[in-house]
């Protein structure tokens, strides 16, 4: 079963001429999701990348997170959008399309020279990813890799990404379509 099939995809949404991929339809399936899981863990199971700790980003990057920190025995670390998180914190701006945004993470997360494996559901612009990067750099941490489900190369994030020297993997992409 492919990952893929398993990703439903909305037109126009959140606005006209945008297709949403959605991967709700792929982790409500019991074998889409252990197929996520599975495939993430045996690529890291090698120790070919190193890591101390998993971050992910709000919210579908907890989800996938989280179940590949309980397979891999490593710790989850949230990074969440503004305003969610108790303890002292630290944020970084990033651009929308329309303005600006922020996400924060807790000044104890990352320990410092911790290498990190940061994941998330979807790269398109790559400006999450860049951010929460610029988070776990900020406390001394080094991104070892970005894991995502789906890349979207059409809107360039991964280019965007490697041209800061950051290594990105991606299970499926969608091309053109």
């Amino acid at each position: 079963m492919p990952i893929k099939s398993k990703i439903r995809t909305i037109p126009d949404y959140p606005k006209k001429g945008i297709m949403f991929r959605d991967i709700t339809t792929l982790i409500k399936d019991p074998v889409g999701f252990r197929l996520v899981i599975d495939s993430l863990t045996q690529r890291y199971i090698t120790g070919e990348v190193q890591f101390d700790v998993i971050a992910g980003i709000e919210s579908r990057g907890f989800i996938m997170g989280g179940a590949l920190a309980y397979t891999l025995g490593k710790g989850f670390v949230p990074i969440r959008k503004k305003g969610k998180l108790p303890a002292e914190k630290i944020s970084q701006e990033y651009e929308l399309e329309y303005g600006t945004d922020s996400i924060e993470m807790h000044k104890d997360a990352i320990m410092k020279g911790a290498s990190v494996l940061l994941v998330d559901d979807l790269i398109a612009t790559g400006g999450t990813a860049l951010a929460a990067a610029a988070l776990i750099e900020k406390l001394g941490g080094r991104v070892a890799e970005m894991a995502f489900i789906v890349d979207l190369p059409d809107v360039g994030g991964r280019k965007r990404l490697e041209a800061k020297n950051y290594l990105v993997f991606a299970l499926t992409e969608f091309e053109g379509e």
